[in-house]
């Protein structure tokens, strides 16, 4: 007899966080190239895995540098001089970024790949919702998928594109307007609470695959939680029942997503 499938898929489309999402970019990425932005300006910062991680509660690297300034004596204290010095950083450091991901330091998270292909291959439009450039997107695709990694995607948001950046909902609902598609027709993948806060401002259910900077981080209101989208073992609702060793090695899947969703609704 031929086994049922998990899951007939209902959903319209799949919406993907960037960084700490799609790849584990910011401790070894983007945090190495601010620092390699503020040694080629001669300014004594230098931003280690733990200050950066308390960094990451504030979306965007420029707002970042501002926020870190705010703490500093040696900054400059005037708003005006700071802000052109974090605009001229924050541009050395994408320059730094992408320097980086050229030479192959940075890799899709395990498990991200698998999806992509099976949400291109079922003809799942899929959208990028991130408030990251569209240089550090363009870096870290151009270098995974190829030239025309534009094509694996429908819509394509950076943080130029939006306003204001998680936890505002702004960037899932330009998404979702652009896609034509409603809310709950969607699922987002996001690793932080902010992501979390931005998707479900829009309606949107998520899936958190924790990352290295979230791993432990409480998260509430995601449809589930798990380790990885490399597995199927270790979250929260569960895939693979306890004890269960025959379905549990495989990745992720569009039907797992869609299970989640239509159960938590």
């Amino acid at each position: 007899m031929t086994a049922s499938p998990r899951h007939t898929t209902v959903l319209k489309a799949v919406l993907w966080d960037v960084d700490g999402t799609i790849a584990e970019t910011e401790r070894d990425g983007h945090r190495v190239a601010f620092n390699e932005a503020f040694e080629a300006h001669g300014i004594p910062w230098r931003w280690s895995v733990e200050h950066y991680g308390e960094l990451l509660v504030v979306a965007g690297g420029r707002e970042r540098l501002l926020h870190d300034m705010a703490s500093r004596p040696d900054a400059p204290a005037d708003l005006a001089e700071r802000e052109a010095l974090a605009r001229t950083l924050h541009a050395a450091k994408n320059v730094a970024y992408a320097a980086r991901l050229a030479q192959g330091g940075i890799s899709f998270r395990p498990g991200v790949r698998p999806l992509l292909e099976e949400c291109r291959a079922r003809g799942v439009p899929m959208a990028i919702t991130t408030t990251t450039s569209r240089a550090n997107i363009d870096a870290l695709f151009s270098q995974h998928l190829g030239a025309a990694w534009r094509d694996w995607f429908a819509v394509v948001l950076g943080g130029e594109d939006v306003t204001h950046k998680k936890p505002d909902p702004e960037v899932y609902q330009r998404a979702l307007q652009l896609l034509g598609v409603e809310a709950h027709e969607a699922v987002a993948i996001e690793d932080s609470p902010a992501g979390v806060a931005s998707a479900r401002g829009a309606g949107v259910p998520v899936v958190v695959a924790r990352s290295i900077y979230f791993a432990d981080t409480p998260i509430e209101g995601a449809t589930a939680v798990g380790p990885g989208l490399h597995t199927r073992r270790g979250w929260t609702p569960a895939l693979v029942p306890d004890g269960d060793a025959s379905d549990g090695d495989g990745p992720v899947t569009l039907d797992d997503l869609a299970r989640w969703c239509t159960t938590t609704r």
